[in-house]
């Protein structure tokens, strides 16, 4: 009987380790699909002084209805204090506020000029 129990439990262990990996993965996948070129960019705003300042105030205007004034996250979204928007590079942000990620609920923010997607970028870094 016990023979029986061993692959089974293995099967329910198997299935509840895959279940947490896409759980913990989840709206980290997009980063799987930034090409190489934009993944290296760096923030050509880097230097300006007021960039954060613009970049906050974008994201006020845009962003805080799902990940709220502190970007803690509302609901289901996610907290951009987290590790992994720390280790994204600067490259990848604007990359996912350009072409968004719709299977995770992030629209694409293409209409904003590129400085200003630089800006919110320069912003969410500042969150570090």
């Amino acid at each position: 009987m016990r023979a029986r129990k061993t692959p089974l439990l293995m099967s329910l262990i198997l299935i509840l380790g895959t279940s947490l990996l896409f759980a913990a993965a989840g709206d980290g996948l997009w980063m799987t699909k930034v090409p190489e070129r934009d993944r290296a960019r760096q923030n050509p705003f880097d230097s300006e002084a007021n960039a954060v300042t613009a970049g906050a105030k974008l994201f006020r205007q845009n962003c805080t209805s799902c990940h709220g004034s502190e970007a803690t996250g509302v609901k289901n979204r996610p907290n951009l204090h987290s590790e992994r928007i720390r280790a994204a590079t600067p490259g990848e942000l604007e990359w996912l506020l350009k072409n968004g990620s719709m299977k995770n609920g992030m629209p694409s923010w293409s209409r904003l000029p590129e400085q200003q997607r630089w800006q919110i970028v320069a912003f969410l870094k500042s969150l570090q």
